[in-house]
């Protein structure tokens, strides 16, 4: 099987597609935030062109109100790619990747107790305060999330209550290379390149109605749900007061980019020796050469 990985707005679904078309396979969603459905333009699903293009399965599958964790995502894309020939695997989320490619199995069960628990915490005193805390029983973990990374500081949190050991010694158990059977390719751009690619993409979600979508998620009784799974970009259109357009625009496009830069060292730590490509400057056919085609 293939992945396609890669930081945001790095290419990586253009490349996708045209995989599983080359393939004549299916393009498999492997980003837990794009199978929610009501969120196809804050997070970036294929649009009517690309899915009339190939197969796309797991894009808006589930509801909101639907609570994700990695081993039970990566169990069901693994549905996914069992059910589609030439299934062409692409994500973004490097812990969720773990799940898909059941690689948790290193890593200690947390009780759902102690889950609860980490989420109240970070609903009462704020991402940035568990960050602090994170940092004083585990600096080198500490260190690789920024201080609003709620999801992973939380994750982060919950492995060091169920073992009271670090939760960077655990992470570094888990093996560092894709499972058997799979080719992947790391979507790379330069940095000057990604951020430029951000900020491109950020102004064509907000031209294709990105407010209005987050109207719509409000207006149907969602809103809990959306800060609760936290999307990136929608909890400042849910906030912005009397902020212009352009200044929650430059907001999302700085937290994005900043979101990506911990996604690049992600790859770079936890998979260092997948093949990259850079698709500002290589064209499809290296991509393709790169994977083993």
């Amino acid at each position: 099987m293939y992945a396609i990985l890669g930081p945001t707005a790095s290419g990586k679904s253009a490349l996708a597609l045209a995989l599983a078309r080359h393939l004549g396979g299916t393009v498999v969603n492997g980003d837990p935030f794009q199978a929610y459905a009501g969120l196809p333009i804050g997070t970036g699903q294929p649009g009517p062109d690309d899915l009339a293009a190939v197969p796309h399965v797991g894009y808006g599958a589930l509801p909101l109100a639907a609570t994700l964790n990695p081993a039970d995502f990566g169990s069901r894309v693994r549905g996914w790619l069992a059910s589609h020939p030439n299934p062409v695997l692409v994500t973004g989320s490097g812990l969720y990747l773990r799940g898909i490619w059941d690689q948790m199995d290193e890593l200690p069960e947390v009780s759902p107790a102690i889950t609860d628990r980490t989420r109240a915490w970070t609903e009462d005193l704020g991402a940035p305060a568990l960050h602090r805390y994170l940092q004083a029983v585990d600096p080198p973990r500490a260190s690789q999330l920024h201080p609003n990374d709620r999801s992973r500081i939380q994750r982060a949190l919950a492995l060091h209550l169920a073992t009271q050991g670090r939760p960077s010694d655990l992470l570094s158990r888990v093996p560092k290379h894709a499972p058997e059977g799979w080719k992947a390719l790391l979507v790379m751009p330069s940095r000057e390149h990604l951020r430029e690619r951000i900020a491109r993409r950020v102004r064509a979600m907000i031209r294709e109605g990105w407010p209005e979508e987050v109207d719509r998620i409000v207006q149907a009784g969602h809103e809990a749900d959306l800060r609760r799974i936290r999307p990136l970009g929608y909890v400042n259109w849910l906030e912005r007061g009397q902020a212009s357009v352009e200044t929650i625009a430059e907001r999302i496009t700085t937290d994005t980019q900043a979101y990506a830069k911990r996604q690049v060292t992600w790859f770079k730590n936890q998979l260092p020796d997948l093949p990259v490509w850079d698709p500002d400057t290589e064209s499809v056919r290296v991509a393709l050469e790169r994977i083993g085609l």
